[in-house]
């Protein structure tokens, strides 16, 4: 590939993974036959991205709504249980919360507003103060919201989750807050079904008196009737199988990503980086979601993906240090510059503007960009050139 071409990912495409079927091995086939096919060189350093999905499947980890309610019968046995914070979806939420419902009582369900932690809205902000509704400090029951907005619908689906979750059990009743504390009000015993601040919402319901508090976490964190299960983020990164299943996160990832290291560098002779990865961690302008359901971008890879990058602002060199200059003596000045760099320092005016974010953050979201959640049929990426600079 000529120097004119910086960073490039590639979709590759890959057979429909079953239960029992050796990934490792898939995968490498896949990425010698696109390279092969498409005339690409593989080079040290070089990225393979593998979607948490397949190895996920190809593990079996399922489980369905009667194991996961099974488990939570056996941790909750109170006349009424809250569950705060979830997140507003029919993939990754709905039959989680059908299963909660069915291992309880009676489920009181308190559901942030205006939206959910991940971005997905019940109603906008601007309809909020339409109504003068201040979403910092006023509660609703189901009916009291309605009454102010009795027709709330997701920008993009249109679906009223509201109604929606209210109709998976006949044992739950809705609430909206955004003090975890309300819950209290309800139930003494809660389980916190957000997803990145679920250890601060635990700490301040046991802090405030909270019988028990649980979370996502806490279910389907070991096997449950021949159920999968993940040891530490049981339910965290589910989502819908079929009609009565849900699909876990992948077990053993990191083990995963430095076997098909191994395996492409038997095949190849080249040190490429792996990774696992699953939701990116982006935020739709439009919709406001921010899109990562997951409890991590990436569950597993390779020791070359720590860290962060080390980069300074080509723009800022070229409006400072090599402004005098221009044509064949800029580019090289820059490269020189570049060349001799120092690891940036956050706070040091020449990286101002880089993005402050790990590298398996960035390139996670980079391979669920490229490879989408539909019809694609890439489960694999290939990004190729990531690690190099204008220098180079």
């Amino acid at each position: 590939m000529s120097n004119s071409i910086g960073t490039v990912s590639m979709g590759v495409r890959a057979p429909i993974i079953r239960a029992g079927d050796n990934v490792v091995q898939i995968v490498t086939d896949c990425i010698l036959r696109a390279a092969t096919e498409n005339n690409l060189t593989l080079n040290n350093r070089d990225i393979v991205s593998v979607t948490e999905a397949i190895l996920a499947r190809a593990q079996g980890n399922y489980a369905s709504v009667d194991q996961i309610a099974a488990h939570v019968s056996q941790k909750l046995s109170d006349k009424t249980v809250g569950l705060v914070f979830p997140i507003l979806s029919r993939n990754r939420f709905s039959l989680v919360l059908k299963a909660i419902a069915k291992g309880v009582k009676k489920l009181v369900v308190q559901l942030s507003y205006p939206s959910d932690e991940v971005g997905n809205h019940l109603v906008s902000i601007d309809t909020l103060d339409e109504l003068g509704i201040n979403p910092a400090v006023m509660n609703f029951t189901e009916e009291e919201f309605f009454k102010l907005c009795p027709n709330p619908k997701h920008v993009y689906t249109g679906v009223d989750y509201i109604r929606y979750y209210k109709e998976l059990g006949g044992n739950i009743e809705i609430i909206l807050s955004n003090d975890p504390l309300h819950i209290l009000t309800r139930a003494k015993s809660v389980i916190c079904a957000d997803i990145h601040t679920r250890e601060r919402t635990r700490r301040i319901l046991l802090k405030a008196g909270a019988k028990k508090v649980y979370t996502l976490t806490d279910f389907l964190n070991e096997s449950i009737q021949g159920s999968g299960y993940h040891a530490e983020y049981g339910l965290l990164g589910s989502n819908m199988a079929t009609a009565d299943t849900v699909k876990l996160f992948p077990r053993d990832a990191m083990k995963f990503a430095h076997e098909l290291q191994k395996s492409l560098y038997n095949a190849t002779g080249k040190q490429l980086e792996c990774m696992v990865y699953g939701d990116g961690a982006y935020k739709d302008p439009v919709g406001g979601i921010w899109e990562l359901a997951d409890p991590v971008v990436s569950p597993g890879f390779t020791s070359g993906l720590h860290g962060t990058p080390s980069e300074i602002k080509l723009k800022y060199i070229a409006d400072n240090q090599i402004s005098a200059l221009s044509g064949d003596e800029a580019e090289q000045r820059m490269k020189k510059i570049i060349a001799e760099k120092k690891p940036a320092k956050s706070c040091a005016a020449d990286s101002l503007g880089t993005t402050p974010r790990r590298l398996t953050d960035l390139i996670g979201s980079l391979s669920d960009l490229t490879s989408g959640s539909g019809d694609k049929g890439t489960p694999i990426v290939l990004i190729q050139h990531y690690f190099k600079n204008f220098s180079e």
